[in-house]
Formats: structure tokens, sequence, C-alpha cells
């Protein structure tokens, strides 16, 4: 799996092989796989994540991942203030070996749900989910992160071109998604840069397509 010629830099807990992100790849492809099995029609966000959560913490068993550790709806404390508002919660988080001991060390997963022919809850992928990596809410400095979208209604492509376009429109023209080789257990997958903040920091993020049809009913 080619997903960046280049050597990351900077901070090194910050830092992911290439055999590492196809590791986690891995994990959340065949994860949301198992899951998909326990989502029934109308099923939220919220209740597919925990499935989802739970198949990982299974599967990562099942593959004798010791090096990796998962944690869900992670939340992000301002560490200068003392008060004890919450920055946001990530859905799913995990930390190799070398960056346990660093809170601010992880790879984050945003989870979203999307459908073919729903353009609210597309929306709702970029500026409730690619939004909050862009302004560093999540995975401040990071080099990458990761989105995983719960495919409602298909076909896959027309709304991954609905998401690449609002990408494209808000971000830039360089943010677009370049395609990459799908997992098996995948629908879709793509990577785009984007820059973080004001400080110039580019994140990449990965975003995979899953097939979760069986939560056909699109509540909001």
């Amino acid at each position: 799996m080619h997903l960046s010629p280049d050597m990351p830099i900077g901070r090194p807990s910050f830092e992911l092989s290439e055999d590492q992100l196809a590791t986690v790849v891995d994990l959340l492809c065949l994860s949301a796989a198992e899951a998909r099995k326990s989502v029934t029609p109308g099923m939220l966000e919220v209740p597919i994540t925990i499935q989802v959560r739970k198949a990982i913490l299974r599967v990562k068993k099942q593959l004798g991942l010791t090096n990796l550790q998962v944690g869900g709806e992670f939340e992000l404390l301002d560490p200068n203030t003392n008060d004890s508002d919450v920055l946001g919660r990530i859905d799913i988080i995990l930390q190799f070996l070398h960056q346990f001991g660093d809170e601010e060390a992880y790879l984050a997963v945003e989870c979203k749900r999307v459908a073919a022919g729903d353009t609210p809850l597309n929306r709702k992928y970029v500026t409730q989910g690619v939004d909050r990596f862009v302004t560093g809410q999540y995975a401040q400095g990071h080099h990458w992160g990761m989105m995983l979208g719960y495919v409602l209604r298909l076909p896959v492509s027309p709304l991954v071109d609905e998401i690449n376009s609002r990408i494209a429109s808000t971000y830039g023209q360089p943010a677009t998604l370049e395609v990459m080789p799908a997992h098996p257990e995948s629908l879709s997958m793509h990577t785009g840069a984007l820059s973080q903040g004001a400080t110039g920091h580019t994140i990449r993020l990965l975003h995979i397509f899953v097939d979760m049809t069986a939560a056909a009913t699109l509540s909001a």
C-alpha cells in the first residue's frame, strides 16, 4: 500500500509508517464488515460506531495486534486552561507502541454516515468531519487522520464525487481526493492533503467508505 513518498518530519511520536497505516486500514475494514451484521435500519451514527468499536477490539485480538491500543470517543481537553471544557470528542483513536505515554499522539478516526443522493448527510461528512481536522480541533500537528464513511445507500461513486466537490470548493483544488487501491472489505478509498489551521501544517486524511446499507432508513 503506497500512501506517500514523503518522509514525515517533526515530532517523532506523531510519525506513522506505511505498514502501521496499512494495519489500521485492515483493522477498520475488517471490523466494519463484522459490525455490519449488527446494524439495523434507521440506526444512527453513534450506535453504528459503538458496534464498530466492539468489532475492532475483537478483530484486534484475533490478529494479535499487541502493539496497538484502541480508544473510543476520546475527549480532547484544552491543556492551557483550568476549566473542564471539552474541545471535541473523536469517535475512535488508535495508538501504536511508540505513541504510548504521549496523550497528544494518536491516530484519529472520525466516523460519519453518508448516502448516495442525501446532500445534507454528505455535507456533514465535510462540515462536521473533515473540517475538524482542517481547523486543528482534531489531530493538531499530526501527519495523518482518517475518515470512516458508513455508506447507507449505494452506489458509492456519486456520494464520493459530491464530497470531493465540496472539499475542493471549501479548501481549494489541492485538497481534492486521490483514488487509492481499496481494501477488499471497503467500497472506496481515497487520500487528500489539507492545510491545517493558520500554521500551514499539512495533514493527510485517508478516507475509507464501507458498506453499511443495512441502515437504509436515514434518520437525522
